[in-house]
Parts: C-alpha cells; sequence; structure tokens
C-alpha cells in the first residue's frame, strides 16, 4: 500500500466495515459458546497464554482482521524496522529498541553498521560501573559506600524504569540483591516531589542519576540543578563528580554540568524515549539497584518477545493480534477507552507505563496519518487501569453496568510472596485469581457486551 493512500480506502477496510452489522446480532453468550471458535482464540508463547474468545469477534472476523495487516504491508513494515530501516519519517530514524536486548552475537543494521556491538559496549560499561557501586568499590566524597539512588527523568525515562523497578521488587532473587539499597524515581518539577525523594537520604551515601539525551530537557534539568545543589550544599561542589553520573549523549554539557564524562552512559537516536527502558536510561538505575545479572534476564524476556513477534505468524503471534484487536475495538466498534487490568501489585505500574510507551495515546495519540492527513476514523485509544482487586472497588461498576469497556485482564499463575493462612479454604494468591477469572466470566456472560483479552503469565505476581 502507497504511503498516500489511506487505510481505510482500502478493500480490506471496507469489508470489516461491511462485517460491523453481523457483529452487531452476536452476544457474547452466544459467541463463547462455540467451543472450537474459542480454542482457536487462545495462543501460546514462552510460558504466557493469551485467550481473546471474549472479544466481540468471530473467526471471520479475525481472519478480515488479517488481511487488514496485509494490506497494510504490516510484515513488511516489521521487516523494515528490524532490519533498521528508517521508520520514523517524521525525525528521518531507524527504530531499534529491539537492538538494545539482542544477543551479544546478533547482527542489527543501522545506517549499515552493526549497532549491536556498540550496545554491549554500554551494557558492559554498566554492569562494571554498577558492580563497582555495589561493591564499595567506587565511593562518595567521605569515602563512603553509595546505597540510595535517585534517577532523574521525564515521560519513557521515568516511567519505563519505574514500572520495572516496581516489578522487581517483591521478586525474592531480586529483593536479595537490592537488600539494603533504595532506588527513587524524580520526574516532577513541583518541588514537593524533590522533596519526597530526597526525605530520608543522605547526599554523601547517595548517587543521582541524570537521564536526558541531550541534557537539555527543561523538568529533568531543573531537578538535577536541584540535586545537584542539594549534595554541593552539604559536601561541597568537587563532590558532584563522585555523585552524579548521566545517560546523555552530550558529553559536553554533561561535563559543563560538572559530571565527569567518562560517567556517562550513552544511548542513540534510534532509542525512541517511550522505549527506552531497555537501554542505559533504564538498564543503569536497575543494574544499581539489582545487579546487572538481574536486570540481563528482564533483557532476555524482552529478546524473546521481539523473536516472536518478528518471526511468527499473525495468528500465533501475541503482539499482532493485541494490536490487530485494539484496531478492531477502536476504529471499528467506536470504543474509545480500554481498561488494563492486571491482577498483580507488583504490575501496579503497568498501566501508566503502557499508556506513554507502546499502546495508543502518547505514541499514536493523533488524528492524522504519517503522512499529515486528517483521518476520517476514529484512532487512538484512553487507556486507564488498576490492579485487581482494589479496581473491582474503584470502577468496574462502570464497566459491568455503564459504557462499554475493552478490558485486558492480566494474570499471574505463581505469586512472588505466597501466603497460605492456617484454616483458610485458599491462598491468598488463588483467592486472587478467582476474582480474575470471575470478572471477566461475569462480564462476558452479562445482559451487556462486553470485550476482553486475558493474559496469563507463568511467573510471579
Amino acid at each position: 500500500m502507497a504511503s498516500s493512500t489511506l487505510i481505510c480506502d482500502t478493500e480490506a477496510w471496507k469489508d470489516l466495515k461491511d462485517h460491523l452489522d453481523d457483529i452487531k446480532k452476536t452476544h457474547l453468550r452466544d459467541l463463547m459458546s462455540d467451543t472450537g471458535r474459542c480454542q482457536s482464540m487462545m495462543v501460546e508463547f514462552d510460558g504466557m497464554l493469551l485467550d481473546y474468545s471474549r472479544q466481540r469477534a468471530t473467526l471471520d472476523t479475525i481472519n478480515k482482521l488479517y488481511k487488514l495487516a496485509e494490506a497494510a504491508s504490516l510484515k513488511e513494515k516489521i521487516h523494515r524496522m528490524f532490519n533498521g530501516e528508517r521508520i520514523n519519517s517524521t525525525e528521518n530514524r531507524s527504530v531499534l529498541h529491539v537492538a538494545l536486548r539482542a544477543s551479544r552475537d546478533a547482527v542489527i543494521q543501522s545506517d549499515g553498521k552493526n549497532v549491536v556491538p556498540d550496545v554491549w559496549n554500554v551494557l558492559d560499561k554498566i554492569k562494571e560501573f554498577s558492580e563497582r557501586v555495589r561493591s564499595g568499590a567506587w565511593v562518595g566524597a567521605t569515602g563512603k559506600a553509595l546505597k540510595d539512588v535517585v534517577a532523574i527523568g521525564i515521560g519513557g525515562s521515568f516511567l519505563g524504569p519505574l514500572f520495572v523497578h516496581t516489578a522487581l521488587q517483591t521478586d525474592p532473587e531480586a529483593a536479595k540483591w537490592a537488600k539494603g539499597r533504595q532506588l527513587r524515581f524524580l520526574a516532577n518539577v513541583d518541588p514537593i516531589d524533590v522533596a519526597r525523594n530526597i526525605t530520608g537520604l543522605y547526599p554523601e551515601t547517595t548517587l543521582v542519576v541524570v537521564v536526558s539525551k541531550t541534557f537539555t530537557t527543561a523538568e529533568t534539568m531543573l531537578n538535577a540543578r536541584t540535586l545537584r545543589e542539594w549534595i554541593s550544599a552539604a559536601l561541597g561542589p568537587s563532590a558532584v563528580a563522585k555523585h552524579m553520573v548521566a545517560v546523555s549523549t552530550n558529553l559536553t554539557l554533561v561535563e559543563k554540568f560538572g559530571i565527569d564524562p567518562n560517567n556517562a552512559f550513552a544511548f542513540w537516536d534510534w532509542v525512541g524515549g517511550r522505549y527506552s527502558v531497555c537501554s542505559a536510561v533504564g538498564v543503569l538505575p536497575l543494574s544499581l539497584q539489582y545487579g546487572f545479572s538481574v536486570v540481563e534476564k528482564f533483557l532476555k524476556g524482552a529478546s524473546s518477545i521481539d523473536q516472536h513477534f518478528y518471526s511468527a505468524p499473525f495468528e500465533k503471534n501475541i503482539p499482532v493480534l493485541l494490536g490487530l484487536l485494539s484496531v478492531w475495538n477502536v476504529s471499528f466498534l467506536g470504543y474509545p477507552a480500554r481498561a488494563i487490568l492486571p491482577y498483580s501489585q507488583a504490575l501496579e505500574k503497568f498501566a501508566p507505563h503502557i499508556q506513554q510507551a507502546c499502546q495508543l495515546m502518547e505514541s499514536n495519540g493523533k488524528g492524522v496519518s504519517i503522512d499529515g492527513v486528517p483521518l476520517p476514523f476514529e484512532t487512538g485509544e484512553i487507556d486507564f487501569g488498576e490492579p485487581g482487586t482494589n479496581g473491582q472497588h474503584s470502577f468496574y461498576q462502570l464497566i459491568h453496568q455503564g459504557r462499554v469497556i475493552p478490558c485486558d485482564f492480566i494474570g499471574i499463575a505463581k505469586s512472588q510472596q505466597p501466603v497460605y493462612l492456617k484454616g483458610e479454604v485458599v491462598s491468598n494468591h488463588d483467592e486472587l485469581m478467582s476474582n480474575f477469572f470471575a470478572q471477566p466470566d461475569a462480564l462476558a456472560y452479562g445482559k451487556v457486551t462486553f470485550i476482553l483479552s486475558l493474559l496469563i503469565f507463568p511467573g510471579v505476581d
């Protein structure tokens, strides 16, 4: 499809529009009674299970969505991204966050250069530096070990690392390696956020990580200057070089700020801020808190889903299926919102991360095509959410009895912190998962039609 042609002008789009009349006659109660359909709408990969049988769609709908993906040249665009072509046309850049977690021997090209060795040079530098700090080989200006880290960033430089940090805090292995350490994230220029982040910390045992690609981001640099003053007032201006490091590409401004350029960790133009958690933006503060070996497991998990996205056929491709269903719900069924409902307190920061990162608000929250042409159909999605069961006492009334809101329920098979109380019929986690399974069924079989996806992960709550 030529870039000047709108997707809504294709036969595949028109076919889906015509198909709406068939769907309006359906109810999830009837769709769910078709065993063959339900079994066909389950996909497993690497211990994850996606069940999208509670979506308001038939197998015919899904096949028509595959044809829409073909009309949009989706497979070709995926290959172009992995091949390092400049698919970010507005900035004329590659989009290669997949290179950030590629194996050391992988080859991923950008402008004719394999970027993977550069990625691993930075990862090796992070590993060496974080181990020095954690072991006490790197000390502060007064000779004391640096036990606490404040990471300063905003947007993707804050939401992604915060989400992963929150998810790891209660993981037994990660918690063991983080014992005696603190990691905090400062994003808001509101001085209250500054006060909260430095309360209980001491400059002589604190390391500050300033995350700004250009070292000119207004909010980030104001907060960086604020903490520089906090350190200088207590320890003197010369202490800045021992207590502040940078994630940036602008070494001139890094040095001018008072940070040793040798303690700057690079990332590249082909790393979008909202996708940067696997770069030094996330890997450095997370490695300082948990150790590089723990963070490397996270990178390997991201690489695994990258390869699945790249190579799996669309009918087995979890990211593609979720993306197509989003298009179906927003642009065809006309549902403007989606609830992200992780039944795991460890994923409490998942919804805010998704809002900014990889779905339909900050990334794709536009009413025009990539060529700037106004679109004659609805795009973008209002993503919101709260962990279950908290959300059940917050906004589920609207979902059950008010508006039609597609929901993604995310469950975890095994808890990070299992609790078994004597005399209780089930464990706490079993009680949680009972809610996880009951809520989608209540919505699917109720009097109003709702649209749901279930994602179940094998690992940890």
